[in-house]
């Protein structure tokens, strides 16, 4: 997360804090032995249910849509008491979601697909932590405490910035966590593991050096990535089992061997603004969108998925973009795309049509192809135009229909633009898309 994610995210965390008292269980009268073995046989068939339902949910061909849902504050609605039908739309539609402990473990009965959030280096002011362990905090030459950059108001920040070279912190994190992952998380979703530059500031927001517990000295960017680096191997051999997600700075340069080290300590690496990220440009350049590029294809070489999110947009031409770039690099293997800047596409009663596109297995990966990049499958093609490239107009090779139902012989595409074409004669691979929006009552 950077000081530029929404303030939903921060209604988000409140939830965490909302819930950090202790949970009492109450003692409940668990009836005959009869009854009792009911009940278990009936776990067991719900389970299986469930399981069968995750098993089906497979990644699948590459022209198909992973959906990756970010249940934040502003999810309540379908998440706080759903009913059958939209809890069996979730588990059907919705390829993981990332969450929130403890809200979401009484939900884990009907979504198991589930990752449960957790900040990499945050100690909330609101819990007995900084109290307890004032040494797990970094601190500027002064010895005052440094905070996470975000939320920042009146000289003060939510989250301090723990030492992640701290053994201590890091066995805190990992006993937490485990706890957690015991209600039933499928995965760890891992925010904030920043190794792009020191991510600490003051209270005001104001980027600090933090003086290194181990040295006595500033902290160098070089032992915050080790320390980065080695921390998150603890916690992958704490969890070998567990899906984990990190949320980086794409930018980062992982010929370091730290950076490497961290990259191959996840399983998915998350794109926080994914490919509308307005800071992303045309070319190769250090935030170039081929550069961007280049590296999903280097993470699949080394069996590692992606999350594109969204920057939290809603308009048409960036939901068409980045659907179309999801497409282009969709591994089939995990890859996943989020849209949590405009919920009423995904929701139980309100569900893009785009999504449900099926374009069957890729032919191949993605090319260049009239100054556009392109990829095709066995039931269509995606087009995309890069940041900063002018308006291209380009002849199909065939016939195709879009995602409003129009029959293209042509296109043109804007800079930062994409379209999903779909074949005219598909056979059984591609269904028919509903027209425009979905609604599911």
């Amino acid at each position: 997360m950077d000081a530029g994610r929404s303030m939903t995210k921060v209604q988000l965390r409140s939830k965490i804090f909302l819930h950090e008292s202790v949970r009492v269980v109450k003692s409940t009268n668990l009836g005959t032995p009869l009854q009792v073995a009911r009940a278990g046989l009936l776990a067991i068939l719900l389970s299986s249910a469930l399981t069968s339902t995750v098993a089906a949910q497979s990644a699948g061909p590459e022209g198909k849509v992973n959906l990756f849902v970010i249940a934040d504050s502003g999810f309540d609605e379908w998440t706080d008491d759903p009913t059958e039908e939209q809890q069996q739309f979730m588990r059907e539609r919705y390829h993981r979601m990332l969450t929130y402990a403890p809200y979401f473990d009484s939900r884990l009965s009907w979504y198991p697909n589930a990752w449960e959030y957790k900040d990499a280096y945050a100690i909330y002011r609101s819990s007995s932590v900084p109290q307890d362990h004032p040494d797990w905090i970094l601190k500027d030459a002064n010895g005052q405490n440094l905070y996470i950059p975000y939320g920042c108001s009146d000289g003060t920040c939510p989250q301090y910035a723990a030492d992640i070279g701290n053994p201590d912190f890091q066995n805190y994190f990992i006993t937490s966590q485990r706890a957690r992952m015991e209600a039933g998380y499928l995965g760890i979703f891992i925010d904030d593991v920043n190794l792009s530059r020191i991510t600490v500031s003051d209270g005001n927001g104001r980027s600090v050096t933090p003086i290194d517990p181990r040295t006595g000295t500033e902290m160098t960017v070089a032992d915050w990535r080790r320390y980065f680096a080695e921390f998150m191997e603890r916690v992958r051999d704490a969890f070998p089992s567990s899906e984990i997600a990190h949320n980086v700075h794409w930018w980062t340069d992982r010929s370091d061997p730290s950076v490497l080290r961290q990259l191959d300590a996840a399983d998915w690496i998350n794109f926080e603004r994914g490919i509308s990220d307005p800071g992303i440009t045309g070319g190769s350049g250090k935030y170039g969108f081929e550069t961007l590029l280049g590296l999903i294809d280097w993470l699949h070489g080394r069996g590692k998925h992606v999350v594109m999110e969204d920057d939290d947009d809603t308009g048409l031409q960036e939901r068409d973009y980045e659907l179309a770039f999801y497409l282009m690099i969709n591994d089939g293997k995990g890859d996943m795309l989020a849209s949590d800047g405009d919920t009423t596409r995904i929701t139980p009663n309100s569900f893009w049509s785009g999504y449900l596109t099926k374009l069957g297995y890729a032919l191949g990966t993605h090319y260049r192809w009239n100054d556009l990049f392109r990829r095709d499958f066995e039931c269509g093609i995606v087009l995309v135009n890069q940041p900063d490239m002018p308006t291209i107009s380009v002849a199909l090779p065939a016939t195709y229909t879009d995602l409003e139902g129009r029959h293209l012989d042509s296109v043109t595409l804007p800079s930062s633009g994409g379209q999903v074409l779909v074949g005219n004669a598909c056979g059984d691979i591609q269904r028919p898309l509903p027209p425009a929006d979905l609604q599911v009552q």
